[in-house]
């Protein structure tokens, strides 16, 4: 059957494409060339077209695109109390590329502040649709995972636990900001459930000195704490990303090692999960899927390329899904956005939305 509330039998992750606009004037005040108002006003009038499009296409909620963000997580992240936007030596490391080299440092306590930025894009996004208004920021546990203690200040933090106990209580404050501001779909996206099935991510994080045997019940913990301050008429899903920069990708791993302790124990309302590929493993981790109102969002369509799946396979796959958790407990997206950053992947505008369209008709054959 269809759903009323989300997340909905057709979905989508989040970000799109930037049109060449967008990215020129971001361009031209990068360089002093135009004002932050003048900036303002093109992500303004692109944001209205983008979100008419979203309801053209047939798509029952609709995001600004993050239009006004260069990252998915960063611009969320450097807006917040405690934390400072660093230069790097190097980007992070995709296959055969590298992402502009700039990160986070956490510099003095934790909070997250009454007029963080993105507020206001909320408020516009609401202002402009007669869809679901959805929000997406980044989740606590990718402010830890990639910089770990040496990103953390030791004057501010001599303590983890401390340091996590407020990262829980920033992210209830900004949960109910957002639900004060209008919000009642709201996705905390994360790459770190990804990591924790990658070997090669494993190892990588044991060289930077942590204990990554207790990282996934640290990062429960602080979900958790964080989801109690949601109130009962409010969905708050989880995206779970392998990497999406310009069509390349970071980890590779099955869920299984996860799937347990993410889909059983926090208290998310539903799970968008990245299955376009052989790097997600199968789909038999779905079965820690607890039967009632939790939702699996099923990625089974790529954002990484602009060729259209044939409609037989991913209806084959959703059945396939079916046995492992109830049909009415699935719906079906894209992996993964469709420009996680300002760059966005290779595939043309035409392209991402022939993908989203084919998805809500998709939807309506299976669940009509």
């Amino acid at each position: 059957m269809p759903t009323t509330t989300p997340p909905f039998r057709a979905d989508m992750v989040g970000s799109l494409l930037r049109p060449a606009s967008l990215k020129e004037a971001r361009h031209k005040h990068e360089q002093g060339q135009i004002t932050a108002d003048e900036l303002q006003r093109i992500e303004d009038q692109e944001i209205v077209n983008v979100l008419a499009k979203q309801e053209e296409v047939g798509l029952q909620l609709a995001t600004d695109g993050e239009f006004r963000r260069s990252w998915w997580h960063f611009d969320f992240f450097w807006q917040l109390k405690g934390c400072e936007r660093i230069v790097l030596d190097h980007g992070i490391q995709f296959h055969g590329t590298q992402t502009k080299p700039e990160g986070l440092k956490v510099t003095g306590k934790l909070d997250f502040p009454a007029d963080h930025p993105m507020l206001g894009h909320f408020r516009f996004l609401k202002a402009n649709t007669s869809l679901l208004p959805k929000m997406t920021i980044p989740s606590p546990s990718v402010m830890h995972f990639r910089g770990g203690r040496n990103a953390i200040s030791r004057q501010a933090y001599p303590d983890m636990g401390a340091y996590f106990d407020d990262l829980a209580k920033l992210y209830a404050k900004a949960i109910m900001a957002f639900y004060d501001a209008g919000c009642r779909y709201l996705q905390l996206d994360d790459t770190v459930w990804a990591y924790l099935c990658s070997k090669e991510q494993l190892a990588e994080a044991k060289a930077r000195g942590e204990d990554v045997d207790k990282l996934p019940s640290i990062y429960a913990n602080a979900l958790n704490t964080a989801l109690k301050a949601k109130p009962a008429d409010m969905t708050i899903t989880t995206h779970v990303c392998r990497g999406n920069f310009r069509s390349t990708w970071i980890s590779e791993g099955g869920y299984e090692p996860v799937a347990e302790l993410l889909l059983g124990d926090i208290a998310y309302d539903g799970y968008f999960l990245e299955y376009d590929t052989q790097r997600a493993g199968g789909l038999e981790p779905l079965r820690f899927l607890p039967k009632g109102k939790k939702c699996v969002v099923v990625g089974l369509v790529t954002s990484k390329s602009g060729t259209l799946e044939k409609r037989d396979d991913i209806k084959r796959r959703i059945d396939e899904a079916g046995k492992y958790a109830s049909l009415d407990q699935l719906c079906l997206s894209p992996q993964c956005g469709f420009a996680s950053t300002e760059e966005g992947n290779i595939l043309t505008e035409e392209q991402q939305w022939a993908k989203l369209k084919m998805i809500v008709e998709i939807a309506q054959d299976v669940w009509s």
